[in-house]
């Protein structure tokens, strides 16, 4: 009998544990206008949408988005302990770069930024994503694919996720960017929600 409890025990608490974990999917997004909704109402807004779509289909996952326009990775490393502190998530989602290229950064210096906000990250005990940011190909070719490679590269030395970028065929399609060819309107945000929800779910799985 003493040890038919015990076992009951230890079940329910490995039950427990297993439920615990998976409610302690708290995603901390850091990225830049796109996905701060430059341009929009907020609940308009990809990342609005995504945690209604969790919430409806419930799913315990929690986005804490800090995303700034115009952020670029430097600003963030500044942020980036403040930022772990205060939400200790479990997961962080690092949608950066693009403010870097679009003012000509210097790539190794891009490389650097993404590695510190990545290692600090995976010290605090967060799983990390980066995602793959694109830049617009007036640039020109030698920078842009530099600039893109990064990513690979970064991920590859820390182990972090590589997560395809969102915009990719968005930004293709004139009717779903804004007026500035930079940013997606309204039109866009469920079809990036969409992409996010696939994205997410592969690597909280990974």
């Amino acid at each position: 009998m003493t040890r038919f409890i015990l076992k009951s025990i230890i079940i329910l608490i490995l039950t427990n544990l297993s439920f615990t974990s998976m409610a302690n999917d708290k995603i901390l997004l850091i990225g830049d206008s796109l996905s701060a909704g430059y341009g929009l109402e907020q609940a308009q807004a990809w990342v609005h949408l995504l945690q209604n779509k969790y919430r409806e289909d419930n799913k315990p996952v929690t986005i804490i988005n800090t995303a700034i326009s115009g952020q670029t990775t430097d600003n963030a490393l500044l942020k980036i302990d403040a930022w772990l502190d205060t939400h200790q998530p479990s997961h962080v989602l690092i949608e950066l770069g693009g403010n870097d290229g679009i003012r000509g950064f210097p790539v190794k210096l891009l490389q650097k930024h993404l590695t510190e906000l990545v290692t600090k990250s995976q010290q605090y005990g967060a799983k990390v994503a980066l995602m793959e940011i694109q830049i617009p190909p007036n640039l020109g070719p030698r920078y842009r694919k530099m600039f893109t490679d990064s990513y690979t590269k970064v991920t590859n030395q820390t182990g972090a996720h590589l997560m395809a970028y969102f915009m990719t065929d968005v930004a293709i399609d004139s009717s779903l960017m804004l007026n500035d060819n930079l940013h997606p309107n309204a039109k866009a945000q469920p079809i990036i929600r969409d992409f996010m929800y696939s994205e997410i779910d592969k690597w909280l799985q990974d």
